[in-house]
């Protein structure tokens, strides 16, 4: 059940990106950024096994604030881009100092909601911090080597509308790979044993690559949503 969830998941919120942007154009990428970056900062406290591999959850939706900056880093240009994943590196730090927050409070003797709160988000600042970290770094450094390869390959190939699946794949790659390693050590090092961190860093990287790699034809969905409906 866990290998079709997860597949289900990644159809879904590839769905939803591609939906947001037809619905409205930019501002629905930067929802999904914000969306996504929640979501996974939840979610990434569960731990799962599938596909014969002890993994975390969240690594598809993290995975999709790529695909969004690479969408909008195709169609919008790379300040577009980047703002993008600096909304991210906000909403990580806003959600970080509001759910610390709710932990400061005395609940009232019939709450029976706080116990799990407090559990839920009890080791969130270190899970969030490293992903703040993580976030500024490898987002920031996707943007940027997306549009290296840009240039690069326009300026020896002539037209800029090819080789998008290289820069894509490359880019989003690269970007994943530092971000399974920091994030993994960073988030969960004295946590689990070396062997789990391991395996959660590996299986880590193996759905970003595979994600990366499936990712591909939404961007190249999006750009032809962006020809065919003028999107802004």
């Amino acid at each position: 059940m866990n290998e079709l969830i997860l597949i289900a998941s990644l159809l879904v919120e590839f769905g939803l990106v591609l939906l947001a942007y037809r619905l409205f154009g930019k501002a629905g990428l930067y929802a999904m950024t914000v969306l996504c970056t929640v979501a996974a900062n939840i979610e990434v406290m569960i731990l799962v096994r599938a596909f014969g591999l002890d993994q975390t959850l969240g690594n598809i939706l993290f995975a999709c604030t790529f695909v969004i900056t690479d969408i909008l880093s195709e169609n919008h240009g790379k300040d577009s881009a980047n703002k993008a994943a600096k909304i991210s590196i906000f909403v990580t730090a806003a959600f970080m100092l509001l759910t610390q927050s709710w932990l400061l409070y005395t609940p009232a003797a019939e709450d029976n909601v706080m116990d799990s709160v407090r559990v839920l988000f009890a080791n969130t600042p270190r899970v969030m911090l490293s992903s703040l970290a993580v976030c500024a770094v490898t987002q920031l450094f996707d943007v940027w080597l997306y549009h290296k390869l840009w240039d690069f390959t326009t300026k020896k190939f002539g037209d800029s509308k090819k080789f998008l699946w290289l820069r894509n794949n490359t880019a989003t790659l690269t970007s994943q790979l530092i971000n399974a390693v920091l994030f993994t050590l960073g988030a969960f090092a004295g946590l689990y044993s070396a062997p789990v961190i391991v395996s959660i860093a590996a299986s880590s990287y193996i759905i970003f690559a595979v994600t990366a790699l499936l990712d591909t034809p939404v961007v190249y969905i999006a750009r032809r949503m962006k020809e065919k409906y003028k999107l802004d």
